[in-house]
This record gives C-alpha cells, sequence and structure tokens, in this order.
C-alpha cells in the first residue's frame, strides 16, 4: 500500500488523493527497494511526432504488481491524453511485463476501450503497445504549429464551448465587437444544429466588419487541419456515418463557404495562446474550466505544439473509488474536478439543494449567486476545486515546462475564481516550493471572451 498524507484537504472532499503525491512516494518506494529498474515510455503519432518519458519501476513480483499497474497504467493514460500517439513503447529491464499488464488495459473489452477507440478515431490507427530495449524507443520529434498572432485586417475569431459560443470582431488587433450565445450541443444529433449554430455567430462578427479577410477558432475537442478527431461538442452524432458525413469536414466545409483563411483548433490551445500574446511571456501553459477542461500549451520557446492536451481526461486524483467521467467511464480524472462537472458533483457534497432536474451551467449560477452572498457552503466548494487544482499543476509540471498558468473559464468567473487561485497558491507555495509558477488571471472580459479574440489571430493572410 502507498499512502500520502496531504497538507491540504478539502473539507467536502476529503478522499481526494493527489496524484502528484502518489507518484512521488512510489518513487521513493522504488528507490529504497532492490532490483528497481529504469522505465521508458515512448510515444509516437503518425506524423513522427514523438517523445520518450523516462521514470522508474518496481521490480515486476506478485508483490508489486498492483502498484505498478497504478502508476504505469495512469503515466500511460496521461501521456495518450496530454501528448497524444498510436504507438506506446515501453523500454526497461520490465518492459515485457509492463508491456503486457498495458495490453490487457488497452484492447477492445478493456478496462481502457474507451481510451483505444479514441485514439483510432483521431489519428486514424490502431492504438500498439511493444516492448523494446533502448535503441527501439522513437527519436524525440517535436512539431510546432505556425499560427497565431497575427492580427492585420479584418478578422473573426469564434469559440465553441459546451454551453455557450463566443464571436469576435477584430480591426487590426483592436476588438470591435464581441457576444456570447448560449447552446446546447453536446447532446444534439443531428449536425445541422451544430452547423447553423456556428454559421450564426460568425455571421455576427461578420455585420461589424467592413470585410472578412480571415477565420479563426477555437472548440472543445481535438482537431487536424482543421478536420474533427474527437469532441465531446459533437459527442451527440452517435451514427458513424452521419459523423464522417456531415461532422468530419465540417469546419472545412465552412471555410470554402467564407472563401477566406480559416483555422480551427483546440480552445485550450487557444487559451495558451491568449495567455502568452496579453503577458508578452512563453512557457504558457492555459486551462479553460468551463463545460469540461480546455488546455493548451506554448512552449517556453513560443511555439505552439501539436499536443492534444485534452487534460480533462487525465488522471489527477488516485483514490480507489474516485468519481467516474461520465463519458470515458475512467475514475478520478480532471473533468470531475475543474469543470461545470466537477461543480455539479461538488454542490451536493456542500449541502446545498438544487433541483435534480437542473442542467449544470445553471447549477454554476446559483453557486456564484450563493458565493456572492457570502455563503460559506459555496465557498466551501470552491476551496475544494482550488486544492485539488493546487496539487495538480504540480503534477502538470511533470509532463510540461511551464513558469505560467492562464486561468480562464465560466467556473472562475466571480469571487469564486479568486478563491480558487488563493487556494492553489497556499498548496504550490507550501507543498512545492521549488516549483516558481505564476498563475494569472484575466480581467473579466477576457476571460468570457479572451478565447475568440486570440483565436482571430490563428491564420495568416497572404501577402499581395
Amino acid at each position: 500500500m502507498i499512502k500520502v498524507s496531504p497538507k491540504f484537504v478539502p473539507e467536502i472532499d476529503p478522499a481526494f488523493v493527489p496524484a502528484v503525491l502518489w507518484n512521488r512516494e512510489y518513487r521513493k518506494l522504488a528507490a529504497a527497494t532492490a532490483d528497481s529498474a529504469p522505465l521508458a515510455i515512448g510515444l509516437e503519432r503518425p506524423d513522427g511526432t514523438a517523445s520518450v518519458f523516462r521514470t522508474v519501476c518496481l521490480p515486476c513480483t506478485p508483490e508489486f504488481a498492483p502498484l505498478n499497474k497504478v502508476y504505469v497504467e495512469r503515466l500511460v493514460k496521461f501521456l495518450l491524453w496530454a501528448r497524444g500517439g498510436t504507438k506506446v513503447y515501453v523500454s526497461g529491464k520490465y518492459a515485457p511485463c509492463i508491456a503486457e499488464m498495458l495490453q490487457k488495459c488497452y484492447c477492445k473489452g478493456g478496462e481502457r476501450e474507451f481510451d483505444v477507440g479514441f485514439v483510432k478515431q483521431l489519428f486514424g490507427e490502431d492504438l500498439e503497445i511493444l516492448a523494446v530495449d533502448e535503441a527501439g524507443l522513437p527519436k524525440e520529434a517535436a512539431s510546432h504549429l505556425p499560427l497565431g498572432r497575427n492580427l492585420d485586417g479584418c478578422r473573426i475569431g469564434f469559440d465553441l464551448g459546451g454551453s455557450d459560443r463566443k464571436c469576435a470582431a477584430v480591426i487590426d488587433g483592436k476588438v470591435v465587437f464581441s457576444e456570447e450565445v448560449k447552446w446546447d450541443p453536446y447532446f444534439q444529433a443531428d449536425p445541422e444544429y451544430h452547423y447553423e449554430g456556428i454559421m450564426h455567430s460568425l455571421k455576427l462578427a461578420a455585420a461589424h466588419l467592413p470585410r472578412v479577410d480571415a477565420i479563426g477558432g477555437s472548440s472543445a475537442g481535438d482537431y487536424i487541419n482543421n478536420r474533427v478527431g474527437v469532441a465531446s461538442l459533437f459527442r451527440g452524432v452517435k451514427d458513424p456515418e452521419l459523423f464522417e458525413k456531415r461532422v468530419k469536414n465540417m469546419f472545412i466545409d465552412i471555410a470554402k463557404e467564407w472563401g477566406v483563411p480559416f483555422e480551427v483548433i483546440n480552445d485550450g490551445d487557444v487559451t495558451a495562446l491568449a495567455g502568452s500574446m496579453s503577458m508578452n511571456k512563453n512557457a504558457v501553459l492555459g486551462v479553460a474550466m468551463g463545460t469540461s477542461v480546455a488546455a493548451g500549451y506554448v512552449d517556453p520557446e513560443g511555439h505552439m505544439t501539436n499536443w492534444i492536451s485534452e487534460l480533462a481526461f487525465v488522471p489527477v486524483d488516485y483514490r480507489e473509488n474516485g468519481p467516474a467521467d461520465e463519458w470515458s467511464g475512467d475514475l478520478g480524472c480532471g473533468v470531475q474536478y475543474f469543470s461545470q462537472q466537477g461543480t455539479g458533483r461538488l454542490i451536493p457534497m456542500a449541502g446545498i439543494e438544487l433541483p435534480a432536474e437542473m442542467r449544470l451551467p445553471e447549477k454554476l449560477e446559483e453557486l456564484q449567486k450563493l458565493m456572492k452572498d457570502n455563503d460559506p457552503r459555496a465557498r466551501k466548494v470552491y476551496e475544494a476545486i482550488g486544492i485539488c487544482f493546487g496539487y495538480t499543476l504540480a503534477h502538470f509540471a511533470e509532463f510540461y515546462a511551464y513558469e505560467n498558468l492562464l486561468i480562464m473559464g465560466r467556473v472562475t468567473s466571480g469571487e469564486g475564481g479568486s478563491i480558487i487561485i488563493d487556494k492553489a497558491n497556499e498548496v504550490l507555495k507550501a507543498e512545492f516550493p521549488e516549483l516558481k509558477i505564476n498563475l494569472v488571471v484575466p480581467d473579466e472580459k477576457d476571460k468570457r471572451h479572451g478565447q475568440a479574440i486570440a483565436a482571430a489571430s490563428l491564420p495568416a493572410i497572404p501577402k499581395a
């Protein structure tokens, strides 16, 4: 058994087991255990992008098998959803038995069947898990996205979330219009709902421009060359043929209709880009706490990467019976802590009674009203989020080289957002003083519309 003793415990969610502390205890145990050995986990994508994560592994014996499964499987899960890949290479003394364990988890009918399907849908290839020697590991290769920071001309930026869609009209870097429209895309089976909503927002912004030179957008999900890979926004479209026919190329079709440079990427990436642009700093991790958890990354050199950074699905809590993600079914993942789903889970735990039929955005609004009235129950919800977030930021630092953390999204609006930040900073200062992370919260306007504005800068306008 591995036990952790966090200095901060959420009063209404005391069973939380921070992944970062559990992993550190595992590595301490490995350092003190004879026959522990180095372990390397390599990920490779069809485009040749590859990375290698190096750690340590306890002996592959019946005694340590349960701990090895938690440690390595959770690492692989994090890496798949943070970086993406179709091939997972395992190298080291215990690679054969570790690879066998992972193969049983990540297969049709296995615990991680959802993740296997995600890889197939996003990259078009099956997930493979291979035991290799050191020479068989992929050579690390980064891929940078040549997008963003273009402010010339008349542009439209849009941001598609799970409860609202935002648009902005921008002329030479100056915002002349921004608007937010509520919608409910998650469980809509007809893609026309999404298409018409997107076009409506684009036309709203276009009406405030003399012409449209370029359009950039952010949206929940993963997009490769403007094609929809896996996106919660379209999860209601269950018919595979309809998805392939009408959803896969929806943004390509919209781009053709407008006839201008057009780019759409993950909303988390635009969050990070917005932070980098506003702060004029690099090494930025952007996290948007909205309907789900959107995240993106600008590396220390100022580049956006092709990492998928779907941090809604990464494990952050290692308790045995953690809350289950309603989509993947996995336990203890980020979406159940840092989103409207997370607040919806915590609200009754704080003793706040709301109608069962009330939708998550409405529950969040009620929570914000209570916080505005200084209700101590509401404060406990935000304190719980902040404590979990502080530990999770330290966990993220094991995978991302970041110094600046930009926090956006509806969950962070109002006084509750300040409580989240304060608690996260307390945790970082007391538990992880070696980490120097600058937590940045934009003002209310940027918090709600900043992503759409930064998205407008994505496409470059060809020079005549």
